[in-house]
Order: structure tokens, then C-alpha cells, then sequence
């Protein structure tokens, strides 16, 4: 009988001590939930969100995709390469700039860009180089 009691006891104390460490458990969750829940809250109503300055996420990485697709272009084509000229896009604006040795490869990079599907505008700011004789 005694060791009954003892048992008895024992398995009480031992309840007592894992509804403790339960309690501080979900205390715990509780106060992670609390912390994060407006911090969630605001990333997901203004982080991928762009403005009239900033680009949206979707639209950064529609401007990468554009940049890729450009280039491509312009380096299969088959009379110039197009090595020295750079392509930066922004919101379906793309942007050449760099050199080329004559007006007409100017002007055929620009041709190039326009009919890559997305771009909506092209700035061709490319340079035509001096040729020194």
C-alpha cells in the first residue's frame, strides 16, 4: 500500500510538471504569434507591391526575363553580334546603350529589340565609334 501511494505520488508530480512545461509551450507559441503576426502582416500588404518609383516583384523579374530574351536576340543575329552593347529594361522600356562600328548596326539592334515579345518601347543609345583613318 505504501508503495502504491508513492506511485501515486510520483506519477502526480510528474502530470504537474508536463502541464507546466505544456503551459510555458504554448505560452511561448503565443508570444511568437503575437510578435510575427504584424510583421507577416505588413510584408505581405507592401512587399511585393511596387509604386509609381519602385517596380513590383513580378515586374523585376519580368525586366530580367527581357533583358535575357534581347540579348538573345541580338546575338543570334547572324551579320553582327552585338558584343559591346548593353540591354537594361525597365516596366517593358528597353534600353540599348554601348558601341557599334557603323549607324546601320545601330539601327539593326534597334529593329532586333522592338520585335522581341514584351518590349513595348526601345531607347537606342547606342554609340556608332569614330572610325580613325
Amino acid at each position: 500500500m505504501v508503495e502504491s501511494a508513492r506511485c501515486a505520488v510520483l506519477i502526480s508530480r510528474t502530470n504537474q510538471q508536463q502541464k507546466k512545461v505544456m503551459k510555458n509551450k504554448i505560452n511561448s507559441l503565443c508570444v511568437a504569434i503575437c510578435l510575427t503576426l504584424p510583421l507577416a502582416a505588413t510584408v505581405s500588404l507592401t512587399g511585393c507591391a511596387g509604386d509609381t518609383y519602385k517596380r513590383s516583384t513580378g515586374e523585376y523579374i519580368d525586366d530580367k526575363s527581357l533583358n535575357a530574351r534581347v540579348n538573345s536576340a541580338l546575338g543570334e543575329n547572324p551579320e553582327y553580334k552585338f558584343k559591346e552593347v548593353k540591354v537594361t529594361s525597365y516596366r517593358g522600356t528597353v534600353q540599348l546603350s554601348g558601341f557599334v562600328n557603323t549607324s546601320d548596326q545601330k539601327r539593326r539592334a534597334e529593329d532586333i529589340a522592338e520585335k522581341v515579345q514584351g518590349v513595348h518601347r526601345v531607347e537606342n543609345n547606342i554609340t556608332v565609334k569614330d572610325k580613325i583613318s
